[in-house]
């Protein structure tokens, strides 16, 4: 475990910029410009080339279109990525003629792992277990201490955390309900100091806790640190894996090895 850096004094928070309120519309959008645009080729090849151009070659065309755009419009990595498949997706449901049964369930299975990821853009994140002892080795002693990880996912830091320091008390918040019902199912058998809340963050009092702990997105950091500063109280902590609070300097930026994301340290 390496201590990156560390600094006595807090910088200053800079707004940033925005983030589109709406990137489920943008994608939409997006997929049917592509649409367009592959659609003007196709035309092209049969009245110029006589129809040279392969189906699979103008899907793929199509699907690069909407993941370079999705970039060239600085969305989030994760959209350029959902661009690209998309396409493919829904050629191969038509092609293999899914039943709709099959469909349907895939579709709440998404809705339910990655609920409102189209308006908190916060998509699923797992954490590595290298994680853990960096934030074991910044975690005070007390009995008394309380920790919450605000978009727990399946609550695997939570619970873990919580065998470790079994005299303390561990919390998870998360809004999509499959990992929160998992997490949940997880803390009935981790003892009656681990609880998991299916609920927004936002809605939570940051002053009920020591300790919070977040990995969640680049667009999320801002809004979060606001959050952040006016609630937890004087002598806490707020640690967040991977993602910096723009134009706020961490406390501590700490690395369990060379290739594992950064845990930043504020202490507030």
């Amino acid at each position: 475990m390496e201590v990156a850096s560390s600094k006595t004094r807090k910088g200053k928070f800079l707004p940033d910029g925005g983030v589109l309120s709406s990137p489920v519309c943008l994608a939409v959008l997006i997929q049917l410009l592509a649409l367009g645009l592959s659609y003007l080729l196709y035309v092209a090849d049969r009245w110029q080339l006589g129809g040279k151009l392969s189906p699979f070659l103008l899907l793929f065309i199509h699907a690069s279109l909407a993941s370079a755009c999705s970039y060239l419009l600085r969305m989030n990595w994760w959209w350029w990525f959902i661009q690209f498949i998309f396409p493919f997706a829904v050629v191969a449901s038509l092609v293999f003629q899914l039943h709709p049964g099959i469909s349907l369930a895939i579709f709440v299975l998404m809705v339910l792992l990655f609920w409102s990821t189209y308006r908190t853009q916060v998509p699923y994140f797992p954490s590595k277990s290298s994680l853990l002892p960096c934030i074991l080795e910044q975690l005070p002693v007390h009995d008394d201490l309380s920790f919450i990880d605000i978009g727990s996912g399946f609550g695997g830091v939570s619970v873990s955390l919580a065998r470790l320091r079994p005299q303390q008390s561990f919390f998870g918040v998360e809004v999509a309900p499959f990992p929160w019902l998992v997490s949940w199912l997880r803390a009935k058998w981790a003892g009656p100091k681990v609880r998991f809340y299916l609920k927004d963050y936002l809605q939570l009092d940051f002053a009920e806790f020591d300790v919070v702990f977040a990995y969640l997105s680049p667009a999320a950091m801002p809004d979060l640190w606001e959050k952040v500063s006016a609630e937890m109280r004087p002598g806490t902590q707020f640690m967040s894996y991977e993602f910096k609070v723009p134009g706020v300097e961490a406390d501590l930026t700490i690395k369990s090895n060379e290739n594992d994301p950064v845990l930043y340290v504020w202490r507030i």
